[in-house]
């Protein structure tokens, strides 16, 4: 099968129950799944399972025949809860890319209303088939991208196939908050800010601001605190870190004693954020981008209203600073 790319907490292994909020005309539920390009996807299945504690999809998306995570063009596919895969792992010439995000809609008609409506303000958008539905085990799907050119899929209904068992015992945070967060590099962050608020219907939780025009944003489509960040820290467009949020202090701590254990570099330290007031730290992973594993978030509302919040962290966190999204060339450029 070949991949297609088109560029109160709980812990839940159920189905995400939709919360769609009158301003979000997409009806955005959450971030269903993401798409990552790496150079050799099998060899980082131990990554996935021994350090994060996810699981391998009992299937390959597209092929009901198939019995493992290990798609035949070299992908694989990971679980964090009960959905068939939240995580594809793909062949790409380098690791670390951002091949694609996918949103999840409340339902056939929210869709057809968000490809009419994109369409509307003039933004490209192109329905997927059955084969390309199928191929990320959806019902239906639609194609699109943001202003610094990252693939975004908006698709419904997607396949279940019930019990996850973390092989590191890990509980995931997603439900009515999808899987996470993508923390995003833009180098024109007022085009980008345009399209996740005024396209796709996202609101600004909160933001800090770090001087030199340099800033962090960020934006929520349900009761998590975030589920894209917009960091602007240069004239380059990337992808930061992934964010998984787990059950408790615990799960944290295990995790980054594992990290530690394997030899895999530490980004930031352990610590709070004062926006979010998530305790996480964050991993230089193998997947070629920063993955922040964290607990305790705050959730907001439809009566949130935005914040300009002092830059820094309550406490811990070292290793985070603007400097720090830059690509290494970038960096070593001066």
């Amino acid at each position: 099968m070949t991949a297609h790319y088109g560029n109160d907490s709980i812990v839940s292994n159920k189905a995400c129950k939709c919360q769609t909020w009158e301003w979000n005309a997409l009806k955005i539920c959450g971030l269903g799944y993401v798409g990552i390009g790496v150079r050799e996807p099998a060899a980082l299945m131990g990554f996935a399972t021994d350090i994060l504690g996810l699981m391998p999809a009992r299937s390959v998306p597209g092929d009901p025949a198939s019995t493992s995570h290990l798609a035949a063009d070299g992908s694989i596919y990971l679980k964090v809860d009960a959905w068939q895969w939240r995580i594809g792992v793909h062949p790409a010439p380098r690791d670390g890319m951002l091949l694609y995000m996918g949103f999840e809609l409340a339902g056939e008609i929210e869709l057809e209303q968000a490809c009419a409506e994109l369409a509307a303000q003039g933004v490209p958008i192109r329905s997927g088939s059955a084969q390309e539905a199928a191929a990320r085990a959806v019902t239906g799907i639609a194609f699109t991208q943001d202003p610094a050119g990252n693939v975004i899929e908006l698709f419904y209904a997607p396949r279940l196939d019930r019990d996850f068992v973390s092989p590191q015992g890990m509980k995931f945070l997603t439900g009515d908050m999808g899987l996470g967060h993508v923390n995003l590099i833009v180098s024109q962050l007022k085009a980008s800010q345009d399209f996740y608020v005024r396209v796709l219907g996202f609101r600004l939780t909160d933001y800090y601001l770090f001087g030199d025009g340099l800033s962090a944003n960020f934006y929520h489509c349900n009761p998590r605190h975030h589920t894209i960040g917009l960091a602007h820290a240069g004239p380059y467009d990337g992808v930061h870190h992934l964010m998984l949020e787990v059950a408790d202090i615990d799960d944290v701590g295990k995790c980054m004693e594992r990290v530690e254990a394997a030899g895999i570099q530490i980004s930031s330290t352990l610590g709070r954020h004062s926006n979010d007031n998530i305790i996480s730290f964050y991993m230089h992973s193998p997947f070629g981008l920063d993955v922040e594993i964290g607990c305790g978030a705050i959730r907001v509302d439809e009566n949130w209203t935005p914040r300009l919040c002092a830059p820094g962290d309550i406490w811990g966190h070292k290793g985070l600073t603007a400097e720090s999204m830059a690509p290494a060339d970038d960096v070593a450029a001066g």
